[in-house]
């Protein structure tokens, strides 16, 4: 209401010319339905251009016939001043009989008029529901369950199948034990994990691996001498229990001092820490010749520092083999 009132203030000021009135007609789409379905209530309004109309809102009939949605509202046509517009309600119907949904009746407003026009005809639904012949079908109470007795027959492919593929499955471990078998392993042997390389492998590795990040090359000198440093540490740990993860470079050296190391040993391992030190925390720029030289220190280090794998003498027997 408060809308057509502020149009109608806009329309006092548009110049009086000889205007129709808005005619509206209405239908369903379709009059006939089953019961349940839906249905289409179109309303149509052909106006002019400067006419305002406002289109109601469908209210439900006592459970009968509900709103299911309301459609925006659609232009069909227009031809120079004149405009036809279309609203449409889409309802549903759940009760049988025919319905008298009567005129449809839209808001009107144009200068000074205010009023509420009605479609001349009103709109009638058939709602229909299923009808039953009694007097050719019957209707029956519904059947107990029935127990079929067991037939071999109806698994028998299924039985078969399952046969041939546990003699394939038995073949094939069998296979595999006599191959496990004559390099002198056991099926278990397959899922055991694979033992843990020992320190002084992992940790050429791991150099090996670092080297060929070329990262001083890339100016990212604090992560190569990061890396260089991180392999030493958990080298140490492993290879002699001490917790050098935890440790700062001094600590290192004070709890290497009681370990046996060969001298330049030592002093490589001296020297890279001091180095790494510089360049992560005092932001220092080793030039090129430092950097890969701290690398051969360390690679020399863990091969300096690796147990020594006893070797049995040729003319001593093997104790074990007795």
């Amino acid at each position: 209401m408060r809308r057509l009132l502020a149009t109608l203030l806009l329309l006092a000021g548009v110049p009086a010319a000889a205007q129709n009135t808005p005619t509206v007609t209405a239908h369903a789409e379709p009059d006939s339905i089953l019961i349940g379905d839906r249905f289409d209530l179109v309303i149509d309004v052909d106006k002019d251009l400067v006419q305002v109309v406002e289109f109601p809102e469908f209210e439900d009939r006592d459970g009968k016939i509900e709103v299911v949605e309301s459609l925006p509202v659609d232009t069909l046509e227009r031809d120079g001043r004149r405009l036809k517009l279309r609203k449409r309600y889409r309802l549903a119907a759940f009760d049988e009989g025919r319905y008298n949904l009567g005129t449809a009746r839209v808001l009107y407003a144009d200068k000074n008029i205010l009023d509420t026009l009605s479609s001349r005809d009103s709109v009638y639904l058939e709602v229909t529901t299923f009808q039953i012949d009694s007097t050719s079908q019957s209707i029956y109470d519904l059947k107990g369950q029935r127990t079929l007795p067991f037939r071999f027959r109806e698994i028998r492919g299924y039985v078969l199948w399952g046969l041939l593929a546990l003699a394939l499955l038995a073949a094939a471990a069998y296979a595999l034990h006599r191959w496990l078998a004559a390099r002198g392993k056991r099926l278990g042997d397959l899922f055991k994990p694979a033992p843990p390389l020992p320190p002084h492998v992992a940790a050429i590795q791991a150099l090996e691996a670092l080297h060929n990040q070329k990262l001083w090359q890339n100016n990212r000198h604090k992560q190569y001498y990061s890396g260089l440093t991180d392999i030493l540490r958990t080298y140490i740990a492993a290879r002699w229990d001490i917790g050098a993860m935890e440790m700062t470079s001094d600590e290192i050296i004070d709890a290497m001092r009681a370990e046996e190391l060969p001298d330049k040993a030592r002093m490589d391992l001296t020297a890279i820490l001091r180095d790494a030190d510089l360049v992560k925390f005092a932001k220092a720029t080793p030039p090129a010749e430092e950097n890969e030289a701290d690398y051969l220190k360390a690679y020399y280090f863990v091969e300096e520092t690796k147990p020594v794998e006893e070797e049995t003498p040729a003319g001593e027997a093997d104790p074990t083999q007795n």
